[in-house]
């Protein structure tokens, strides 16, 4: 059994790090922040950009926890909030609405100041549905006394990964935190998005309920983050980055639970995975513009329905997105033509110049959207 948590020290969330190898990531993140700002400003699909965003942050936080979500419902409860109008309503349920109402209430009441009556509000809302299973968790309030600890192995071997501090003294360090957290928002010498990552690791450190600790977490976080630009954090979303380095932001979190108060490589950890949230939205944003200021210079010529079908495919990118370009047989399949009449509409895109023709031939020919809208 490990026994000198990260919680047990005197004065524990005096943290340190070390500038050297955080001011450089925190002056790039910043950067492309306002790259963001920028390149969303005029962006027609910022309102649908800005739904797929939270519903991609909703559905990986709870993905991180095992727990599959219901993407059409999660869609109507937040595209109601957001004022966005759907071509296919689809009916809200009480689990997508309570997830939307979390998510609402840390991005649009950011100014507001934390208490444990609105962490206790999240907490409801996370567990609002009526089921029976729900009976087992302390909803809204904190957990109990028994032993907080993530374990695996064998019953009789088990490996401890993290154990929270005690219920006893519970209340106190809660408050500690929430007192911290409204403080530290005008505090000019503690970079934003440093404190952001303070919050992650502290607020997950003290573990205050029975269930749903993760998720309050990262709305925490993105709340932090809000607090720090209301506009930019509705555009990017950390969880589906945690979500795809899950083995490793566990070995980071558990490392720094189980060291001192240097919390460097939790730092460096988190700014590496908030950049690559960025750099991933950077990506679909430019992918969006592109694919506006495509079917602009287009929007005079007649397309078949087969075409615009794969056209769209291709300038949507992403995993159905034919990274490597499409081959007759695949534009047959999507488009559902014969081969001869899947020939004849790749034939007429290249020469219409929305497609080139890659390198390689014969059956393995492959097409690729024109990079170019010149």
């Amino acid at each position: 059994m490990y026994d000198d948590w990260i919680w047990k020290q005197v004065n524990w969330t005096a943290f340190t790090w070390d500038d050297h190898k955080i001011l450089p990531l925190t002056r790039h993140i910043h950067q492309k922040i306002g790259i963001l700002l920028g390149q969303s400003q005029h962006n027609p699909e910022k309102e649908h950009l800005t739904l797929d965003n939270l519903i991609a942050n909703l559905v990986s936080s709870s993905a991180i926890e095992n727990e599959t979500l219901n993407v059409y419902s999660l869609r109507s409860s937040l595209a109601k909030r957001l004022g966005v109008s759907l071509e296919q309503p689809y009916p809200s349920s009480e689990r997508s609405d309570g997830l939307a109402d979390i998510m609402f209430d840390a991005l649009n009441n950011f100014n507001q100041d934390l208490t444990i009556e609105r962490l206790f509000q999240w907490h409801q809302w996370l567990f609002n549905e009526t089921d029976w299973t729900m009976q087992r968790i302390r909803v809204g309030q904190l957990r109990g006394h028994e032993p907080m600890q993530v374990v695996s192995g064998r019953i009789e071997y088990p490996t401890v990964h993290f154990e929270a501090p005690p219920r006893i003294g519970l209340e106190q360090r809660l408050n500690e935190f929430i007192e911290w957290f409204n403080a530290s928002k005008s505090n000019h010498l503690l970079d934003p998005i440093i404190r952001a990552g303070i919050t992650h690791l502290w607020f997950v450190t003290l573990h205050p309920f029975d269930d749903g600790n993760g998720r309050i977490t990262r709305t925490l976080t993105d709340l932090a983050l809000a607090q720090m630009d209301q506009q930019s954090i509705r555009l990017y979303a950390m969880s589906p980055v945690i979500l795809n380095k899950r083995k490793s932001y566990y070995e980071v979190l558990e490392a720094t639970q189980k060291g001192d108060s240097n919390i460097t490589e939790w730092l460096v950890w988190f700014l590496e995975a908030l950049n690559e949230s960025l750099e991933q939205t950077l990506k679909r944003i430019n992918r969006t513009l592109f694919k506006s200021n495509f079917w602009k210079k287009y929007s005079e010529i007649d397309f078949h329905e087969g075409q615009r079908k794969v056209l769209n495919r291709l300038l949507d990118g992403g995993e159905n997105g034919f990274e490597h370009g499409i081959s007759a047989a695949q534009y047959q399949k999507v488009a559902k033509v014969s081969k001869a009449t899947a020939t004849r509409h790749l034939t007429d895109l290249l020469e219409k110049g929305c497609i080139v023709k890659l390198e390689g031939g014969g059956r393995n020919t492959r097409y690729q959207i024109h990079a170019s809208l010149n």
